[in-house]
């Protein structure tokens, strides 16, 4: 078992509803035509599938699409969706859980590396989408780059959503690579914006003025797109392409994110 912190029932079940406008068309469409396009005529895995906001898609544009997910009440959700004879999913953490067969596409999208709380961690997955791989195929990774330079000396919080009916901020330590996202969320109504794919740690609902609100917390190790690219060489990747978005936006100095390809050598 990972570092990584257990999706629980309550934020599995409510998961599809918060993130309306990452499964919306616009957001998907560019996700999907650049997985399948990396796919080519092969199989694909995603790590940390979740409830199935990529995977099922994909596998409805023709990729044959295999999951690994650490939370099964998270794997419950896809389940509804799908059945395991069209998207089997294995219940297990991304850097050591192994399925069987080679792929030519492995995935692993919305920040979701930084689930896993040490370097080594996120190290062996890289060695575990490495393993999964055909020679020639590509590991694709979804990463934000660390806000930092927005930290003026003693401050330690940076918001990334500042809304009606959301607020949220992350909080960093700089010498163990953590940052914690917060959310409050407005109850009965649902957070369009997060730096991670995941609040799960801490959870709970209080009265204020303005009515009630959720708070959500969860811990990620944020990493540079250097660090990865190392990582990458331990497990035996190269650095295909990096751009700042799935339409192909160049990646330069001021993107807030990255898409990442390694490809296994054939």
């Amino acid at each position: 078992m990972t570092s990584s912190e257990l999706w629980t029932r309550a934020t599995a079940d409510r998961y599809d509803a918060e993130e309306t406008e990452m499964s919306s068309a616009a957001v998907l469409g560019p996700t999907l035509t650049f997985l399948a396009e990396l796919a080519e005529d092969g199989r694909a895995l995603e790590f940390a599938i979740g409830t199935g906001r990529v995977g099922v898609p994909l596998r409805e544009r023709g990729v044959p699409v295999t999951g690994i997910e650490l939370s099964e009440h998270m794997a419950a959700v896809l389940r509804r969706k799908v059945d395991a004879d069209a998207l089997p999913v294995t219940i297990g953490d991304m850097a050591t859980t192994v399925v069987p067969g080679e792929f030519s596409l492995v995935y692993l999208v919305y920040n979701t590396i930084t689930n896993l709380l040490t370097q080594d961690e996120q190290v062996e997955c890289f060695r575990n989408a490495a393993r999964h791989l055909a020679p020639g195929g590509r590991f694709v990774i979804e990463l934000g780059v660390p806000p930092l330079r927005f930290l003026p000396p003693g401050q330690v919080a940076v918001p990334f959503d500042v809304s009606e009916r959301h607020l949220g901020f992350d909080t960093f330590d700089l010498v163990e690579q953590i940052l914690v996202s917060h959310h409050f969320t407005s109850d009965g109504l649902t957070s369009d914006s997060s730096t991670n794919g995941s609040c799960t740690s801490a959870s709970a609902t209080n009265d204020s003025a303005g009515g009630r609100y959720r708070r959500d917390s969860s811990r990620h190790r944020y990493a540079w797109p250097a660090e990865l690219d190392l990582m990458a060489r331990i497990a035996g990747l190269e650095l295909e392409r990096r751009v700042a978005d799935w339409d192909g936006t160049p990646f330069v100095q001021d993107s807030s994110k990255h898409i990442s390809v390694w490809r296994k050598p054939a």
